[in-house]
């Protein structure tokens, strides 16, 4: 996941298109019982925490990508960003927190416009991403890994072997896995831009692509009743040639970092006492995607 790019092409599910039509619904739903985002805070670090508990619900950008966060079955807002920001900004005076809907390219442009107050998406923490916006410390770590045709019949392993190949290379909208390919010797140009991982593996099962590369979460949970794709064995990308791990976390207009203190403050917290893992355990966290990295290594590439 990385800063959008343009005019790519798009490959859209019908399941893709009924989930964001739902929580499309719900975010209209919740827009009528809190009539607008509480507006951006001054420069010393806002007060911005005190209008949230004041209206009692903070507004979470999501972008329906099944673990981070989405509309489920029955219509209810989960993953895990949306069930962690539940139980922070409760202990913050917080009650309720509402989705906003969007597109993931769009949700740093959508906070920054005051769409919504945070961005819950599982967001990966980059050099660029933070000088658009500020994060808290990751509550997550993260390797890459593939979609591809049973048996992965190229053999592709990384991004090396997809280059070497010459394989139809495919990644989500503003993935970071698009400059990691491209840092490998992709030619942008000949990327397949969708809009998310269902897309991605009705790409490589119709044959379009022969590769669809995300994190090693998404592309682990969205095979699993595939008959025609598996994912591949988790890798590190290679940044200036040296394997990358990434992390993710919530982002906040740069504005408010009284709010993204506070945060981080009860982040900490449940890191120090196992509950973080607890919290997102049930959408398919191990400990092996528990970390100590911090927002400023991460903002430093």
């Amino acid at each position: 996941m990385a800063p959008p790019h343009g005019n790519d092409a798009e490959i859209r599910s019908p399941s893709r298109r009924s989930l964001l039509a739902g929580v499309a619904a719900l975010g209209a739903l919740g827009a009528a019982g809190c009539s607008r985002v509480a507006t951006a805070s001054g420069a010393e670090g806002g007060d911005l925490l005190d209008r949230l508990k004041a209206q009692g619900v903070v507004r979470l950008g999501i972008a329906g990508e099944i673990p981070f966060g989405y509309i489920d079955r029955d219509g209810r807002l989960t993953g895990e960003a949306p069930e962690l920001a539940r139980v922070i900004f409760g202990r913050l005076g917080v009650d309720s927190v509402q989705p906003v809907p969007t597109e993931f390219g769009s949700l740093i442009p959508g906070l920054n416009s005051q769409q919504f107050d945070v961005v819950a998406a599982g967001m990966y923490i980059n050099a660029e991403r933070c000088r658009q916006v500020i994060f808290s410390d990751p509550d997550y770590q993260m390797l890459d890994s593939f979609i591809v045709r049973k048996g992965n019949p190229k053999n592709l392993r990384d991004y090396g072997d997809v280059v070497r190949s010459k394989a139809r290379f495919a990644t989500g909208t503003g993935y970071a896995e698009i400059q990691y390919a491209v840092d490998a010797g992709y030619d942008e140009s000949d990327i397949l831009i969708v809009p998310d991982q269902v897309a991605g593996l009705n790409a490589v099962e119709a044959g379009r692509v022969d590769v669809f590369a995300g994190t090693a979460l998404t592309t682990r949970e969205v095979v699993r009743k595939s008959r025609k794709a598996e994912s591949t064995e988790p890798f590190a990308p290679l940044v200036d040639g040296r394997p990358h791990t990434d992390g993710g976390g919530f982002a906040f207009r740069p504005t408010e970092t009284a709010l993204r203190d506070a945060f981080n403050k009860e982040l900490h917290s449940m890191k120090r006492s196992g509950e973080l893992l607890r919290v997102l355990r049930p959408f398919g966290f191990t400990e092996n995607e528990m970390t100590d990295m911090t927002a400023k290594e991460l903002c430093r590439g």
